[in-house]
């Protein structure tokens, strides 16, 4: 078998024709990837990886595999030495194998230059090296299987005639039908004839992702080819044909596959698992009996490449989804493809809430605009959710845009799809009485809030009359919102609310310590007098392990919020925004589930939050900005500071805390203290619960817009919109999440960049690099085999 094996590579090199072949194989690999415009240019993609070889080799290979292997054993017909190879004291088995093996390791051989895209890409990665290597490994594990099932069909097609182009005719169409043919069919015959097809298994691999199924299913094609193949060998020999075996083996292989589906092992050798849905995803989707369609607006050919990865990233995703559970169903739409009805399509998507975004696209010098619709609508047992597939960051350029985006989209499906296939079963109890901030203040977050729990008000003025009837209605609620209160709880409130938090409930508190509102500024003075506000909640924060102070939290930074003020007089009068120091937006350094790659947080007037030492696990979710400054009250707040820059001494304080998260056994507040009131089953001990404290009741406050809410967040005048929303949404899902699917968030994945000034300055370089040497070793290589091969059968 060897000598065979080796046979076949010396005649193979021995030829110009071996040479001829590799060649063009290496030179469109080459020119597609690194110099020709199109989807599998490297350089003009812009990300970090080799999927566009792992996209265009399968194609190449198609023909490349073919012109390899024709001459195998059509060359030893026609020229009569296959009767001859077929009487020497070796099976046919060996015969076949060595062939094999032979046209195998020729492919290899062609295959090791390409290696030098891995060192380029690597070395024009921003930062360098950021290459995912076991993606790129896996993704190569993935080739070479594909290869492997290539040759084989090849070495069997040439078996079938004398001819080697009628040969490489027949291992090009059959590669062919079971590379991309089968998907056609899936069209008619149903989508299990796709999973026949190599385009399906090899997808999943030259990802990174290594699945037995997949390995188990080119095993089983290659096995198959090699198998028929020795059967021709042996009526090239006369041999009478065993009928029982041609039965029996390829129904064995198709029961293999079949049992190897159920059991199965699954290796992502991507550096973040990217492609390994969080258990609690899986755990939305397993039990979904009915079909949950998926229409994807995230298409169409003229995007920039960072949008073009969105998508590719969004379409992997859904295949996983779909991979695990056949009922979820997705296809992508081009809403404004046809210019007929793109106008209507847009006016209808935006009526919905799907908004559709301009891009700013650089082509040939030129600035152009394009319009997306990165949305997603999934439907199921006639209920539909929005899915946004755009994560918005403030200032975030597009390429910050689409990894934020990208890192955000697992939870954003799995979200959606948890919004449609589980009903709401957990309540929350709004808080009235207190002089909390009226209903159209909170109205855009309690309507997004009532996509996922039910909400009811719930007032403690009862307490007095009724107190164990209240304390016991109030136990039935999962979560508390104290939104803004502004008037002082009384101690049988407090200690309602404290019994709530020992029978395991949950609250969200949003404090202002500080009377102080940015609307009260705008009067003939243009200023007011910050107070402090007793609430009497200090001594119930601390001993849960806060402390709110009194101060007010002013940033000297570029992240703070903006004031929208007149100037000029008369026909000059116009709006102008001045930075305001008393709107820190806050950022977090934690990679918590809450806070991990959401945008700025505004705050007005905030507070500052102190944590005390106790046994409570304490997670500061956000900070302002530095350097910062805390001001006592009373305090005077002028609009004049818009206007004038503070001066710098001023500022000498570190990032101060405004919103922190309290998990644990709480104590109870009244412990070895006289109880305000008499209630049942008292208890001084919580068992495990959560609190987030935050220390300014604003950040759930929406602006109005002729009387009517704005989406939380939104700054009506500078139209920006800010983290709001998605922070509070986020505290709530984590406060009342027991299945975890908040914790997707935490989830890292790392979208690799090309450092493109590099490809500026050096991109000829690296396109004659890439194009250029790879010929040179493959020349070097023939020049140093043929004079081995020379010197060999020269007599001395």
């Amino acid at each position: 078998m060897f000598a065979i094996l080796k046979k076949e590579i010396n005649s193979f090199f021995a030829s110009p024709i071996g040479y001829l072949v590799i060649a063009i194989f290496l030179l469109l690999n080459g020119l597609f990837l690194w110099l020709f415009k199109g989807e599998f240019n490297i350089l003009d993609y812009g990300f970090a990886d080799l999927s566009s070889f792992f996209l265009l080799a399968p194609w190449i290979l198609i023909f490349l595999i073919p012109a390899v292997t024709m001459r195998s054993f059509s060359d030893e017909k026609k020229q009569g030495t296959l009767e001859l190879l077929l009487t020497k004291p070796i099976s046919h088995s060996q015969i076949v194998l060595g062939k094999y093996l032979g046209a195998f390791l020729l492919i290899i051989l062609a295959l090791i230059p390409t290696l030098l895209y891995v060192y380029t890409v690597n070395q024009l990665g921003k930062p360098v090296g950021n290459l995912d290597v076991g993606s790129t490994l896996g993704s190569y594990f993935g080739l070479l299987f594909l290869v492997a099932a290539y040759t084989a069909i090849g070495v069997f097609s040439s078996t079938l005639s004398d001819n080697q182009i009628v040969a490489f005719i027949i291992a090009v169409f059959l590669c062919f039908l079971f590379y991309v043919g089968f998907e056609g069919l899936a069209d008619i015959l149903g989508s299990f004839i796709e999973q026949i097809g190599m385009a399906s298994h090899f997808k999943s691999m030259s990802r990174g992702v290594l699945d037995t199924r997949d390995i188990f299913y080119f095993l089983s094609i290659t096995f198959f080819f090699i198998f028929l193949t020795i059967k021709r060998i042996n009526t090239e020999a006369s041999k009478k044909i065993k009928w029982l075996p041609l039965v029996i083996i390829p129904l064995g292989l198709i029961v293999f596959n079949i049992l190897s589906s159920s059991i199965y092992k699954r290796f992502d050798l991507t550096s973040d698992k990217r492609y390994t849905l969080n258990k609690a995803s899986l755990n939305v989707v397993k039990d979904v009996d009915s079909p949950i369609i998926i229409d994807v607006f995230l298409e169409g050919d003229d995007f920039p490449s960072e949008f073009r990865r969105l998508q590719t990233e969004t379409k992997q995703l859904l295949e996983e989804f779909s991979a695990y559970n056949s009922n979820i169903k997705f296809s992508f739409i081009n809403p404004i493809e046809d210019e007929a009805t793109r106008d209507n399509n847009i006016a209808q998507l935006t009526e919905r809430g799907l908004t559709p975004m301009q891009l700013s696209v650089q082509e040939n010098g030129k600035q152009s605009q394009r319009v997306i619709i990165p949305w997603a609508l999934a439907s199921y047992n006639n209920q539909t959710v929005d899915i946004p597939l755009v994560k918005y960051k403030v200032n975030a350029n597009q390429q910050e845009l689409v990894t934020n985006s990208v890192q955000h989209l697992e939870y954003a499906f799995a979200d959606g799809l948890s919004k449609l296939i589980h009903p709401k079963r957990r309540k929350i109890a709004v808080l009235k009485g207190n002089a909390e901030l009226e209903d159209k203040y909170i109205a855009d977050f309690l309507k997004t809030l009532g996509q996922y729990y039910y909400i009811a008000p719930f007032t403690l003025d009862s307490v007095s009359t009724n107190a164990q009837k209240t304390s016991k209605t109030l136990n039935s609620y999962d979560l508390v919102i104290a939104a803004k209160p502004t008037e002082a709880f009384s101690e049988e409130e407090k200690y309602v609310l404290d019994q709530y938090t020992m029978n395991g409930g949950k609250s969200l508190w949003l404090i202002d310590q500080i009377n102080m509102e940015k609307d009260s500024l705008f009067n003939p003075e243009g200023k007011n007098v910050a107070v402090p506000r007793d609430l009497n909640l200090t001594n119930f924060f601390f001993k849960y392990g806060a402390r709110i102070n009194p101060l007010l939290t002013s940033v000297k930074s570029q992240n703070i919020g903006r004031i929208t003020l007149e100037t000029g007089q008369d026909e000059s009068l116009k709006l102008q925004h001045f930075l305001w120091p008393y709107s820190p937006l806050a950022l977090s350094d934690v990679n918590h589930p809450i806070v991990n790659n959401i945008n700025f947080v505004k705050f007005d007037f905030a507070n500052q939050i102190d944590t005390l030492k106790n046994n409570i696990k304490k997670t500061i979710l956000l900070k302002s900005d530095k350097p910062s400054r805390l001001e006592g009250t009373p305090k005077e707040i002028s609009l004049g500071f818009a206007l004038q820059e503070p001066p710098s001494e001023l500022f000498t304080k570190d990032r101060q805390n405004l919103a922190v998260l309290l998990e644990g056994e709480f104590t109870s507040v009244y412990n070895n203290r006289v109880k305000p009131i008499k209630l049942d089953n008292d208890r001084t001990k919580s068992p495990d619960t959560k609190m987030i404290i935050i220390a300014d009741g604003d950040v759930i406050k929406n602006d109005l817009d002729k009387g009517r809410p704005t989406t939380l967040g939104f700054d009506k005048w500078t139209k920006e919109t800010y983290g709001n929303k998605e922070f509070l949404l986020n505290a709530v899902n984590y406060l009342l999440d027991d299945d975890g699917l908040i914790n997707i968030r935490s989830k890292e994945v790392k979208v690799a960049f090309l450092d493109q000034v590099k490809i500026a300055k050096e991109k000829t370089k690296w396109q004659v690099l890439n194009i250029v040497l790879p010929l040179l070793i493959l020349g070097l290589f023939g020049f140093i085999f043929n004079f081995l091969r020379q010197r060999k059968y020269v007599k001395k």
